[in-house]
Order: structure tokens, then sequence, then C-alpha cells
């Protein structure tokens, strides 16, 4: 190994390097939407099968009605921010854009008025990217993404009256749907294709979809009402029709990290081998299996070979390359931000931002490397101890951290504050 590992990103506050038990980590969120019993969900539910919790305590300071109206009017929202669907087909964003204005030219503003008539006449509305837009839910996919280690987004669908918004679908992630208002009657069958990837969507088997929902009972026939949670892993059909008024639900889209993730990684990582990368014959034919077969043979020996020299960490660096990008960590204040680490004096608190991914290394050159979800930070080996106390999630006085100086510090945390690493503790 090249390098000494000090600190693998946990949900808990586990110090840097020593992980925490997957029981023993901090899941208030999630348990928020499965109950208390979160190993039980994990061993019963996550990946397997639907999982409905009636009489939570309601999402109310997630989003309401009223937040609705003001995202829709007040916040300058732009396609693709918003979808409308009608009879299971979605309309086209013509239908409700328009310019903003004097000063907001911009020609694919969402214009309330249209979306008034258009949801008057039985269109759904499909609020997309809310863990961008608004603050309850962005703080929410931040906790849960925490917890989960599997990147999330967040939709609402706001269904009037009596109204069907999508036919019978599967996803392609899973999903937590959470009941905000209103009362929504869910139908779920069994999926034609189990545990589908992102390539494999469900348009592609539309057929089998329509079969399954037309002619097999549901596995779940429920009504939900606000407060009510359904968990949906990746491949169960579902549709909803709202009942007797208008229905809000939020929906959490988990991209889950497959096994076929780690498969992507390995095919990547042995295009090393110069032999893999080797040129197929001068006029071959490829669609003839004859004129394949001697280099099939070849890779397939090849193959094996090189994927033995392969390491765990080479797949884990390639794999954070392209999970990590995925979610993104609690807001910073540039402002507020600057100003901070401007006035920065030993005695502030900070604190790492929640939800930031990161690895702290050892290169073996007298530095250390921290590696966030777009760059590498170096710095001198000296400051890993600091860097391990400021990173394990708890709040941290500038003039304590280990075996700097006061003045290193002030260095080193206005340094992280500008990187974005840190935030100012709320005093």
């Amino acid at each position: 190994m090249a390098h000494a590992d000090l600190g693998e990103p946990t949900a808990g506050t586990g110090a840097p390097g020593f992980p925490v038990p997957a029981g023993a980590r901090h899941q208030a969120t999630l348990q928020r939407l499965v109950g208390p019993d979160v190993d039980g969900f994990a061993a019963r539910h996550w990946g397997r099968e639907p999982l409905l919790r009636a009489g939570a305590d309601g999402f109310p300071d997630l989003l309401d009605l009223d937040g609705v109206d003001e995202l829709l009017s007040r916040r300058g929202l732009r396609t693709p921010f918003l979808r409308l669907a009608r009879d299971g087909a979605v309309l086209g964003s013509d239908a409700f854009t328009g310019g903003g204005g004097v000063g907001a030219e911009i020609g694919d503003q969402i214009r309330d008025d249209k979306i008034a008539a258009l949801f008057g006449d039985g269109s759904t509305i499909v609020l997309q990217g809310l863990h961008r837009t608004w603050p309850a839910i962005a703080d929410l996919a931040v906790s849960l993404t925490d917890e989960l280690g599997h990147p999330v987004q967040a939709n609402a669908y706001i269904t009037p009256p009596s109204s069907q918004g999508f036919s019978a679908h599967y996803d392609v992630h899973d999903v937590f749907v959470l009941q905000l208002a209103g009362r929504k009657h869910w139908k779920v069958h069994a999926p034609v294709h189990e545990a589908p990837l992102r390539s494999q969507p469900w348009a592609e088997r539309a057929d089998a979809v329509a079969a399954r929902a037309r002619d097999d009972a549901p596995v779940l026939d429920r009504v939900l009402d606000p407060g009510d949670v359904l968990y949906l892993p990746r491949g169960w059909l579902h549709s909803a029709t709202a009942l007797g008024d208008v229905s809000a639900h939020l929906t959490i889209g988990v991209h889950v990290v497959t096994r076929y993730a780690l498969v992507e990684a390995l095919a990547a990582l042995v295009a090393s081998d110069e032999r893999l990368r080797t040129s197929l014959p001068l006029g071959v034919d490829v669609a003839e299996p004859a004129d394949l077969a001697a280099d099939l043979d070849a890779v397939r020996t090849t193959l094996a070979e090189a994927l033995t020299r392969v390491s765990a960490e080479d797949v884990a660096r390639h794999v954070r390359a392209r999970v990590w990008p995925g979610g993104r960590p609690e807001p910073v204040g540039p402002i507020a931000a600057a100003r901070f680490a401007h006035e920065l004096t030993p005695g502030d608190t900070v604190r790492r931002r929640h939800g930031l991914r990161h690895r702290l290394q050892d290169t073996g050159d007298g530095r250390v490397a921290l590696d966030l979800a777009d760059r590498r930070i170096t710095l001198p080996a000296t400051t890993a101890a600091a860097l391990r106390a400021v990173l394990d999630g708890r709040p941290r006085r500038v003039g304590s951290l280990p075996e700097l100086s006061e003045a290193d510090q002030l260095v080193l945390v206005r340094r992280l504050l500008r990187e974005g690493v840190l935030v100012a503790c709320s005093p």
C-alpha cells in the first residue's frame, strides 16, 4: 500500500480511520422515514421489497402547498426544474414557460398563469430538483445522502383532484415517497425486470409493464395519507391517483451505487494492460463469430490475469470519482464565509460541512492529500493531526487543534474555509 489511510468519511462521528459500525451511525433522517428499526429495514427491504410506513408525524417542515405556490410564482424557476404531465404524457415546456419581463428576458421561465390553467384542467405538476431549490429539502438530501452512502435527489408531484399523472411504470433508482398533502391511491406491482440499471428504463419493457399492471394483482393497493411513507426499490411498478382533493407527495430518488459500478471500474482499470488494447486483425468481420473466436479466447485469458492485479484501492478511487460529484454538501453562504475567514481569530469554532465527501491520505513525500469530489488539496504532513480533528464532523475551536501552533492553525483553517471544506459553527 503506497500510503497510509488517514480517514475515510463515514456517516457517524467516530474518529477518522476507525469506521463506525452501521448500527451505531447517526441515522435520524432515515429513522424519520422508515422508523426506528433501521437495521430491520436494511435487512428486509433495502433493494428487496417495498415498505409502507403509515402514521408518521408528517412533513410540514419540508414543503406544503403554500410552498409549492411560492416556488411556482416567486422563485423565478426555469426548465428543467418543472414538468407537467397529463394522461400519462409529459407536456412540452412551451405550454407553461415564457419570458420573465424587463431585466429577465430569458424565455424558459415558469409562467404561473399558464400553470394555473393547466393544473385546473387536470395536469400534474412535477417540481424537479428540489434538493437544489428549496432549503428544507436540500438539508434533508444532504443528511440522507450521508446516512445512505448513495446520492439522492428530490421531486414533488402535485396532482389535481381525482387525477393520475403517470401510468404504471418503474424507476431505475430507489424511491421514498412522502405524502405531504391530500390523499393518493397507490398500486404497486412486482418487477418485470429485477434491479434495473440506469441504462434499462421502463419504456424498453412498456408492453410487459402494461400487462403486469393490467393482469396481475398488485402487491400493494393502499391510500397514502399525509405523513405516510412508501419505500420502493428500483424496478417495482407503481402508479398513483389523487383522491377528492389536491394531493402532493415528495419523491426522494436514491441513485443507488450497484455492483455493476464495480464491473465498470474493473473494465476501465484493466485498460492499462496493453494486451487488451491490441487491434483486431486486418479485414476482420465483427459480425462473424468465427472471426472473433481466437481473439475472444485471448481476451478471456488476459482479462482473468489482469483483474487479479487490480486493487480494491484502485477500484474505490475510480468509483468515488463517479459517485462523489452526484451529491452536494450543505450550502455555503459565500459572503458570510469570506468575512468569517478574513476575521478569523483564536477561539472561533468551525466544523466540516455536512455531507462533504472526502478522504485524507499520506502521500509519502512529506505531504498529505485531501481528496474532494472535484479536486485534491495538498498540505504539509505536519497538519495531519489537525486535519483529522477538523474533519471528524465535530465542532473544533481554533487554537485547540493538535500539533500546530496557533498561528499555523489560523493559516490552515482559513485555507479550509476558503476551499469550502469547513464552515463556521453557529454561536
